[in-house]
């Protein structure tokens, strides 16, 4: 399904909401910022979230504001501070995220009610590792997602859509091409599909997927590309492009003190609308 949604326009931001910090167990503990809380009697969707940054940036902070239109839309929202590039190259993110996605569906009663669903959401890099995931989840076969949400993700490194050469003009070098030269080993890893989603040669399988972007974004062809991919696929994928002068990613990153960032009211209500599709109410 595609969808091109129409201008609201919102001027207060969504009212935060509490958080606290987990730690997962191992050699390295990743920390995971977890918000809202479970319902007595009711199942949230459970959302292990990966932040943007190009690879090699961001944090849970920066990473709040797409956190909390999660949580607004009515899931429990797991941030995870994945290893960063060039320190850690792939597949060290991707890796940590499907330990995140595995002690979460342990501990999924506990934080968001028995039988919760598990979803995968992330922006910019943290789309591609949100997909490479859901793909890693795929082959190994555990444990079960009820979805993925992918906004403006960062999908193939081969940056010469349309979409990207509208935002940078006559540059010739720019973060996210810097970022794939970071994140990735060598050539070799540009052909790998848990590295760059856009490349896999096998899709099926993979569960329902919700993709967004803007109409200025950046990411815009890469992310409808894969969106046609997946349906062709037989996925169920519903893509969502929202109108021009979002700022996205970046505006999701970096919102203006005491404001939402451009079109998240309408990104709240299909957040809201996807998790209700792809995990319906118990009965």
């Amino acid at each position: 399904m595609s969808i091109v949604a129409p201008m609201v326009n919102s001027t207060s931001p969504f009212p935060p909401t509490p958080t606290r910090t987990l730690f997962l167990p191992g050699d390295r503990p990743l920390e995971l910022r977890v918000r809202g809380d479970k319902v007595r009697g009711e199942a949230k969707p459970l959302v292990l979230h990966f932040h943007g940054g190009a690879f090699v940036s961001g944090d849970l902070d920066s990473g709040a504001c797409m956190a909390e239109l999660l949580a607004a839309s009515g899931a429990v929202v797991a941030s995870l501070a994945y290893p960063l590039a060039p320190t850690h190259k792939f597949p060290e993110a991707v890796e940590a995220g499907y330990t995140a996605i595995e002690w979460l569906h342990k501990q999924r009663a506990r934080l968001a009610g028995t039988g919760a669903p598990l979803f995968v959401a992330g922006e910019e890099a943290g789309g591609n590792l949100a997909a490479a995931v859901a793909l890693m989840v795929r082959d190994r076969a555990h444990p079960a997602l009820a979805g993925q949400i992918l906004v403006s993700p960062m999908l193939d490194p081969c940056n010469g859509t349309a979409s990207l050469r509208e935002t940078l003009g006559q540059t010739t070098c720019c973060k996210w091409i810097d970022g794939w030269r970071e994140y990735l080993r060598g050539p070799m890893d540009a052909e790998h599909p848990y590295a760059v989603p856009a490349h896999a040669q096998r899709l099926a399988g993979l569960p329902p997927t919700l993709i967004l972007a803007g109409g200025d974004d950046p990411m815009r062809d890469e992310a409808l590309a894969y969106a046609d991919r997946l349906h062709e696929a037989g996925i169920a994928v519903t893509r969502i492009l929202l109108p021009a002068k979002t700022g996205w990613p970046d505006s999701l990153a970096e919102p203006l003190a005491g404001e939402v960032p451009p079109c998240a009211a309408q990104a709240r209500e299909h957040l809201r609308s996807f998790f209700q599709a792809a995990a319906p109410p118990a009965d």
